[in-house]
């Protein structure tokens, strides 16, 4: 079996199970094809910080399975906070070593990065130690964040000019690597993947009065459903959304999503009077998330900035047109009316008009799906699988 050593501070684990979720299921994906075996060194922090302030990844294993993926928590005690990215360095230290155990148990045959920064320089580490290729990925934020502060920039140009290749999950953020002088030849593009079996357009009207139930939140029949799915951020923009709630007669809002800004987010929907017509519902399980995106009649997220969302995927694929900002590779998926509208400001006056416009317009539910038939997990995987073949067969 061909053997995929994956770096990636950013994976699921029982202490925060919805972060890295595109990462594990392209992956899980990988491993369903015939002779491919994928192991994760997922280096984690058990410093207490504003958002976990007590040490819950000190009680991790430090080895699980998830779906047929072995799983090793690096536990990186002293070395940062949760949210406070660690030093390549530190995470070598110990990774290197752990590699090298690995790659004698189960000989590896290709090193993975999940993003550029701190998993590039800790993956080049890694892929020098062991003589073996180099993939590193960039999403997004660890090109907006970590590319515009002159340390990291240096070690991931230093990683990238390592690596055999660098993917980009948009065409757009594509062109925002090249602009950081990594090298355009070893730049390709890979978009994410879609469980289609659970992001499907369902039944409105019933899921309206199941929802409605479940989360104990009066959804009229006569009130637009607007849902923003994200993590509850400055940059990713819910405070705009809420306040152009007044803007947009009888909607409810559902945010979905976690975060510091959720005490301030309901403090602004509060003062701008519309508590009422908003419910924090959380971060979702991916089975009632597309109930939700189902049920909304537009999704809503003007970020500052991004790579290619996965939310605005699942939510075409349930049916419900997307309002965001332009921003990564939005204009890659969001390219006409029936997908939605592209803000061309981010402002709450904006957002209010596009959302308006989508509800006097409404696209076919059917039609909206449409759009998202050319994204799949297993797609997702078949070209991974094409894309390590290559630089496995080049080394």
């Amino acid at each position: 079996m061909k053997h995929v050593l994956v770096i990636s501070t950013r994976y699921p684990n029982a202490v925060s199970p919805h972060v890295g979720m595109s990462s594990a299921r392209s992956f899980a994906a990988l491993t369903r094809r015939e002779g491919w075996r994928v192991t994760v060194i997922n280096p984690i922090s058990s410093t207490p910080s504003i958002e976990y302030p007590s040490n819950q990844f000190s009680g991790l294993p430090q080895i699980s399975v998830q779906e047929g993926i072995e799983v090793h928590s690096l536990q990186l005690a002293g070395e940062t906070g949760t949210g406070v990215t660690p030093e390549p360095a530190a995470i070598a230290r110990l990774a290197v070593p752990l590699a090298r155990r690995i790659d004698t148990a189960h000989p590896v045959d290709i090193v993975d990065a999940q993003s550029l920064f701190p998993d590039g320089p800790t993956a080049a580490a890694i892929a020098k130690a062991l003589g073996r290729p180099l993939s590193i990925k960039a999403r997004g934020q660890d090109i907006y964040h970590w590319g515009a502060k002159d340390y990291a920039l240096e070690q991931i140009q230093k990683a990238s000019d390592h690596a055999d290749s660098i993917l980009s999950v948009s065409k757009a953020l594509a062109h925002e690597i090249v602009g950081l002088g990594l090298p355009a030849d070893k730049t390709k593009v890979h978009y994410t993947g879609l469980d289609r079996d659970r992001f499907r357009p369902l039944d409105h009207t019933q899921l309206r009065s199941q929802l409605s139930q479940e989360l104990d939140f009066e959804i009229p029949d006569n009130a637009p459903l607007l849902v923003s799915v994200g993590s509850l951020i400055e940059r990713k923009g819910q405070h705009l959304v809420i306040a152009a709630l007044p803007d947009i007669p009888r909607a409810r809002l559902i945010l979905a999503g976690t975060g510091e800004d959720e005490l301030d987010l309901r403090r602004l929907a509060s003062e701008t009077g519309v508590a009422h017509r908003i419910h924090f519902a959380g971060s979702l399980d991916h089975d009632v998330l597309p109930l939700v995106l189902s049920a909304a009649d537009v999704m809503v997220l003007p970020a500052a900035n991004g790579g290619f969302a996965n939310a605005w995927i699942e939510s075409l694929a349930c049916g419900t047109p997307v309002v965001t900002s332009e921003v990564g590779g939005a204009r890659e998926v969001i390219a006409n009316d029936v997908a939605g509208r592209l803000l061309q400001e981010r402002t709450p006056q904006a957002i209010a008009k596009s959302v308006n416009a989508v509800l006097n317009s409404p696209p076919k539910a059917m039609d909206v799906a449409a759009l998202a038939e050319r994204f799949s997990w297993d797609i997702n995987a078949a070209e991974l699988a094409t894309h390590y073949d290559r630089l496995i067969a080049n080394t």
